[in-house]
């Protein structure tokens, strides 16, 4: 089972997911949502990668 924790907004809530062992984190703290074109262009630009 993998443990994804969305919501994350600061510094130290990601700290502390990332001493739990959490697998996935997801939130404000590494970006506001975008439009699926926005996010496109940016994994074609590279400023992102894909997961593994």
């Amino acid at each position: 089972m993998n443990v994804v924790a969305e919501g994350v907004e600061d510094a130290q809530q990601l700290k502390l997911l990332q001493n739990l062992d959490c697998d996935e984190i997801q939130g404000y703290y590494f970006s506001r949502p975008i439009p699926a074109d926005d996010f496109a262009k940016l994994l074609a630009k590279g400023v992102i990668s894909p997961p593994e």
